[in-house]
């Protein structure tokens, strides 16, 4: 009788090993509950609450009868959208880019993975300063790279430092990822910070992958730095990710951008042909007159987040064993619940950040995203784009359950 053959596993290894996005596990379960009648106020998503605004979804419904934007168009994007981020990228961060360098994605996400998947070989190394977005190392990973976690705790700002960079390197790091205005914690890099490490990224060959998604959410003495703009040596070894989905209240619409060297950008455009063919026309059509469009709904807006961003950092800062630093950029607080950790509360005794979020869920119903997907436990991420009402209410049930730690 012949052996049976050796049973291969269902899902590959690559992809068996993914996490799934903690943010998006924790809305989806949110909203699932929300459906099921029970009255949870859900902090996890980083999706503003605002509609997009009215001339964007005009520009979107004109699109949808031209007989043009039904059809496949170049892998890379629109040539009006990619002039327009050309455009846009000189207005707003004061360098010049062709629009030969610039790929139009399905969402900053498929711009994050794409960047990854164009520079990274296996065993090459990626400098990721923590606490991060989830998404990052999954991204470096699925590309053969090994992330190499930076850590910034609440007592630096959450700002990692050139020395700690340093001490990092190794002969196989490729890249670093940079993130001001930061996902998950609203940390924002001063100009000096930005060009320091910039300029350490250059002296030392490393390529930089700079997320800047949150550009325009800056609050009080903040500005945001484009690190090609404080030091435009980087230009051949940088790639810029960028979107409309945060600044424009565009999550679904899923238009992001890739700006880089022309080699890359090609490179990444041939990957594209094959993931994706082309951003749907009529999301495009609608990116242009956001990008093109003046800056007046992004400032009412971020006027919004400002006034949630003061009142939650006053709400949670008030209970006790929480540390909430005041975050400077993008729509995210990012408390140190270490205080809290090891005290029981109705009868539980949490240890860790993913079982003080399993807690807050169960017993006041509010859904937060445990530190532990951004990095290191002992930290919540709340995000304060939501109503204003839904905030207040949300964490006060939290600062409520938290009362009664002993």
């Amino acid at each position: 009788m012949s052996e049976h053959p050796t049973t291969k596993p269902r899902i590959s290894t690559r992809i068996g090993s993914i996490a799934e996005s903690a943010t998006l596990a924790v809305d989806a379960k949110a909203k699932a509950l929300k459906a099921a009648g029970r009255p949870v106020i859900g902090f996890g998503a980083g999706e503003p609450d605002f509609p997009t605004p009215d001339y964007v979804v005009a520009a979107a419904v004109a699109a949808c009868s031209v007989p043009a934007n039904h059809r496949y168009t170049p892998a890379a994007g629109l040539p009006d959208l990619r002039q327009a981020v050309a455009d846009k990228t000189q207005r707003d961060s004061g360098y010049e880019v062709a629009p030969s360098q610039v790929l139009i994605t399905n969402g900053g996400k498929q711009a994050v993975y794409e960047a990854f998947a164009t520079l990274v070989d296996p065993g090459d190394e990626v400098l990721l300063p923590a606490p991060y977005w989830t998404t990052y190392p999954e991204a470096i990973r699925l590309a053969g790279g090994t992330p190499v976690e930076v850590f910034a705790g609440a007592d630096q700002g959450y700002l990692v430092t050139v020395d700690q960079l340093e001490a990092a390197r190794t002969e196989r790091t490729k890249a670093l990822l940079f993130c001001s205005p930061s996902n998950p914690t609203g940390a924002v890099y001063s100009p000096e910070q930005t060009e320091a490490i910039g300029r350490w990224a250059l002296e030392h060959g490393i390529w930089v992958i700079t997320d800047e998604i949150y550009e325009h959410l800056v609050y009080d003495d903040a500005v945001f730095t484009p690190i090609v703009r404080a030091v435009p040596e980087l230009a051949d070894t940088t790639v810029v990710l960028n979107g409309v989905a945060k600044t424009y209240a565009m999550t679904g619409w899923r238009v992001g951008w890739m700006i880089g060297p022309a080699d890359v950008i090609k490179a990444a455009t041939n990957l594209q042909s094959h993931l994706s063919s082309n951003v749907a026309n009529v999301s495009q059509r609608a990116a242009i007159a956001a990008v093109t469009g003046d800056l007046s709904a992004v400032a009412r807006m971020r006027e919004a987040f400002d006034r949630r961003r003061r009142t939650i950092v006053e709400m949670l800062s008030a209970i006790d064993g929480v540390t909430c630093p005041t975050p400077k950029g993008a729509f995210y607080v990012y408390p140190s619940v270490e205080g809290v950790l090891g005290r029981t509360i109705r009868g539980v005794t949490p240890t860790t950040s993913a079982e003080l979020a399993g807690l807050i869920l169960e017993k006041v119903e509010v859904a937060v995203v445990p530190g532990e997907a951004f990095g290191p436990s002992g930290y919540l991420r709340l995000s304060y784009a939501l109503g204003d009402d839904d905030l207040v209410e949300g964490v006060g049930r939290i600062a409520t359950l938290l009362a009664e730690a002993h």
